[in-house]
């Protein structure tokens, strides 16, 4: 028995192990008769999506315990965003132009890591989607100077793989959005977004969101390229509308390159939660 279970019961490996070489009858081949634990069929059943979210939630959580990580600088941003050297091949003009940013997510990653080093790498690790583009980039900065990164990836329809530069024991696969989004804050200490679509839009929606209510922690919230963030999104008009408030627009501020987002977050202030919400 391992001497560093609290149980004193006989442990579930064992027992896992056990019943895969009990006899061959009709009993043992029953579906019925599987370890609850060990029964794919049953797990993946409807009626267990509480049991799945609940380990979704419980794995990373207790890997990442495991493994010493105690804060995070998150990166959302663009899959389709090309590494500068591979721009000729993007899909469109205005991606090309945008893989600058690729460099920007890499270097920022870089300079963050090395800091994370100097006292033990176990705060602010970089954490992405685990995914290309920008998230590539992200994983890839904190590789160049030999620190770990973790990456938050999640199953899609489309084949896939985490980019290589995740540090493999810190690469997590999700199936629920919702889970991999609470992984991506629980432990944030900055969160920098960089140009992307729907996705990305949707991880800084839900950010601010939670920001601006005061269900999290207010933390340095950076968005790279004013120019882009201001032509997709009428941040000034929302305010006019009435639909936020004058002070939401302080809850991020935009940044062009990583030596300025090291330096916004360096010198943020207040990170508190709100105990109001300005304007209801």
């Amino acid at each position: 028995m391992d001497d560093h279970r609290i149980s004193r019961f006989r442990d579930a490996h064992t027992d896992r192990d056990t019943a895969e070489h009990v006899p061959d009858t009709p009993q043992t081949r029953s579906p019925s008769y599987r370890l609850a634990f060990d029964d794919w069929d049953f797990l993946c059943r409807d009626e267990l999506r509480p049991v799945r979210l609940q380990l979704e939630l419980l794995k990373p959580q207790l890997m990442l315990d495991d493994h010493g990580v105690e804060s995070t600088i998150v990166l959302f941003g663009g899959a389709r965003i090309p590494e500068p050297s591979r721009k000729e091949g993007a899909r469109t003009k205005t991606l090309a132009e945008l893989s600058h940013y690729y460099d920007e997510a890499r270097e920022f990653a870089r300079l963050m890591t090395l800091k994370s080093l100097e006292s033990g790498g176990r705060h602010n690790v970089i954490a992405s989607g685990g995914g290309p583009g920008v998230m590539e980039a992200s994983n890839r900065g904190a590789a160049d100077v030999g620190g770990e990164s973790i990456g938050f990836n999640i199953v899609l329809p489309h084949e896939q793989a985490p980019n290589e530069y995740v540090t493999p024991e810190l690469c997590f696969n999700f199936h629920y959005f919702a889970i991999r989004k609470m992984h991506f804050l629980m432990r944030a200490r900055a969160i920098c977004v960089f140009p992307g679509g729907f996705g990305t839009l949707d991880e800084m929606f839900e950010s601010l969101t939670l920001i601006q209510t005061g269900r999290m922690e207010r933390v340095p919230f950076l968005l790279f390229g004013r120019a882009f963030w201001e032509k997709i999104i009428n941040w000034q008009a929302l305010s006019e509308a009435g639909t936020i408030s004058d002070d939401d627009l302080d809850l991020f501020r935009f940044v062009e390159t990583a030596q300025e987002a090291v330096k916004v977050i360096e010198e943020w202030g207040e990170t508190t939660p709100r105990d109001d919400i300005p304007g209801r």
